[in-house]
Order: structure tokens, then sequence, then C-alpha cells
């Protein structure tokens, strides 16, 4: 089979589409996760908890797909990152699942009995499943780029050599509560547009303020410890980026403050931190002036800035091991085949667009502030 691009091509735009599926899930499903995190703490009673459920509730499920997409993405363009990561950070990934499984029970549980202990039980199940996955993801970002304690073997047989509490260490928790604080703002940006004016909209306003600034403190906090600890990998010798996917082939090393060489090469990327500062400035000014759109818009930059500063900074690196830097998976030695990726590349141009079309629709449809009299009233509504 002929294919028209070659396989160093192929193999960037799909390490870019991987970062266009997570932002995509960060932007989405985000500010469900950010909602629910923030359920117990801007709504107080019964009324105002239905009206912050129902801002997300006819989204929720259809934002989700993007998690799945990614996982596929890694699954079918980068197999063996797939394979060490979902084996290695099986017990996280458990983590994650399990707290992400409260949040459909939670929303089809919580309206079928009206003793408040009842609902109370299944509105901290709801915020469970949107705390645990945003902490847990920033730790899982965190610990990519200290690198994952795993090797590989002559026949590429994966070992991995860490625990769960292994993962939570100072670096990796500030980068699950920078997750935390960017996806609490992204909510109370959501929770901005979609609530009437009153004291629930005021409170995730007053919450999103407290998120901004946090927010950006743990991110220079970030970027110092990426300056100045022992963060970094870097790849020696020879490096052929159209080669086979064998990690063996590529000598990768640690070196701390490496993670800074791609923005000291190409200052143009310095734009993805900077968006990451401003990003959350717009929405407090945004808060400030009562625009709400505006602090959507920049909570919304916050979080792609935030994560396209993580995918530039490791680029080519994928998964680097801490433990083995030869072991380490990059965007040149872990790939699908040539012909694989460009398949895929060509289902993707075809199918996407379908995606973005019909959400952008179905977000068209659903657009609009939820109301108290529609809740009273509404017995669709949770």
């Amino acid at each position: 089979m002929a294919v028209p691009l070659d396989y160093e091509t192929l193999r960037i735009i799909w390490w870019a589409l991987m970062g266009v599926l997570l932002i995509g899930f960060a932007l989405t499903d985000g500010f469900d996760l950010g909602a629910a995190a923030l359920l117990p703490f801007v709504a107080r009673s019964d009324e105002e908890r239905r009206l912050v459920i129902n801002t997300i509730g006819a989204t929720w499920e259809g934002n989700q797909v993007w998690f799945i997409l990614g996982g596929g993405a890694i699954f079918a363009a980068w197999p063996l990152v797939y394979a060490v990561s979902f084996s290695g950070f099986y017990l996280a990934m458990f983590l994650v699942l399990a707290a992400l499984i409260l949040r459909p029970v939670g929303f089809k549980y919580r309206s079928k009995h009206h003793d408040p202990k009842w609902r109370s039980r299944w509105d901290w199940a709801l915020f469970i499943g949107g705390f645990v996955p945003a902490l847990v993801f920033g730790v899982a970002v965190g610990n990519v780029l200290l690198g994952a304690p795993f090797r590989l073997d002559s026949d590429l047989r994966s070992f991995y050599e860490g625990g769960l509490l292994g993962l939570f260490t100072p670096f990796s928790l500030l980068t699950g509560l920078l997750s935390v604080a960017m996806l609490v703002l992204h909510g109370a940006g959501w929770l901005s547009l979609k609530l009437e004016p009153g004291p629930v909209l005021n409170r995730a306003r007053l919450y999103g303020r407290i998120a901004a600034p946090i927010a950006i403190l743990l991110f220079l906090g970030g970027g110092a410890f990426v300056a100045w600890g022992s963060l970094g990998f870097r790849l020696e010798g020879l490096i052929d980026p159209a080669g086979p996917s064998n990690p063996h082939l590529i000598k990768a090393v640690a070196a701390p403050g490496a993670w800074l060489d791609n923005f000291t090469a190409h200052p143009w990327m310095m734009a993805a931190p900077v968006l990451g500062l401003i990003g959350p400035l717009i929405a407090m000014l945004g808060i400030t002036v009562r625009r709400d759109l505006l602090v959507f818009a920049g909570s919304s930059l916050a979080n792609i800035g935030i994560i396209a500063t993580v995918g530039l900074s490791m680029f080519p690196f994928i998964l680097p091991s801490s433990i083995d830097p030869a072991s380490s998976l990059t965007a040149w030695n872990a790939s699908s085949s040539q012909p694989t990726l460009f398949l895929m590349l060509i289902v993707t141009i075809i199918f996407l667009p379908l995606v973005l079309a019909y959400t952008a629709w179905a977000y068209r449809v659903m657009f609009g502030r939820i109301t108290t009299e529609q809740i009273r009233f509404n017995p669709d509504y949770y």
C-alpha cells in the first residue's frame, strides 16, 4: 500500500491529534468535573443543587466521548504507550473509573427518593466523581513529566516497578492540585453561563475568583520545579524520525532542565504557557465585569495553554522512564505502522468533523440558562 504521507509527518500529526483529543476532553468534560466538584459548596438547598446538576445533566454523557476517543487514539496510534501506561497505572486508572462510575449513578438515583439524606449522599458521590478524576489526571501528568518507573526487556516486554502511593510525590500533587484548580475554574465558568442570576451564580463566581489565582500560582510553581528541579529527558545520538518503532533504537537520558529545550529552540512555543497564565486573568476580568462568556472563554484558554505547555515541552517524548531512560517511549519509537496511521487519519478526517458538527448542534439546541421555575415544574429535570 503506497502511503502519500511520510512516516515522520504521520507521527507528528497523530501526536498533535492526541493533544487535540486531550484538550477536547478538558474543554468539555472538564467543566462537568469542575461543576460537580463545586456542587456541595455553591448549592446549599436541594433546589439549588438541582439547578447545578441540571446545568450539566444534558451534556455530561456526550462529553465523556472525548475521554473514550483519547484512550482509543492512544491504543491505535501508540500501542506500546497504551500497554505500558494502562498496565503500570492500573490502580490509578481503576480509581478514576470508580469515581467516574459514581456520576451516572448519582445523576440517575438522587432524584428517585425525596429523603434529604438520600439526596445528600448522592450529591457527595457526584462531588467525588468530579474531584477525584480531576486530581488523579493531574497527578498522572506530573508522573509523566517525572518519568514512569518502567523498563523494557530485549523482547519489549514492560515491567512496572512502582505502586499507587508512589505516584503521589510533591511535584505530582502540585500538578494534581493545578488540574483541580483549572477544572474548578472551568466549572465556575460554565455555571456562570448556565445559571440564572441569584445566590448560586454569585457563589460560583466567588469560587471562580478563588480558583483563578490559585491556578496561576500552581502553574508558575510547576514551571519553577521544571526549570530548577531534577526533571527532564533528552534524546542523544543520531535520531531517525522515520525509523522503525523500536525503543531500543533510540537512546534517551535523564537531563534536568531538558523540558525547557523546545521553548529555547522554538520561541513561538512560549505562546502556550503565556496562554495558560493569561486565561485565568481573563476569567477573573469576566467575573469582575459580570461578562459570563468572558469567564468561560478565559477558563477555556487556561485549559488549552496549560495542556499545550506540557505537550510542547515533552515533545517528542510521550512516556519517559525514570528507572531506565533508554526504555523511554517517544513519537519516533512507539507508534503504529505507517499504513495504520494513514488509514486512521483518513477515518478521523471523515468522522471527526461529524462529531464536532453534531456536538455543536447539540449545544446550540440545549443552550440557555437553567431556571428555578424549570426544575420546579418540569418532571424531566433531575
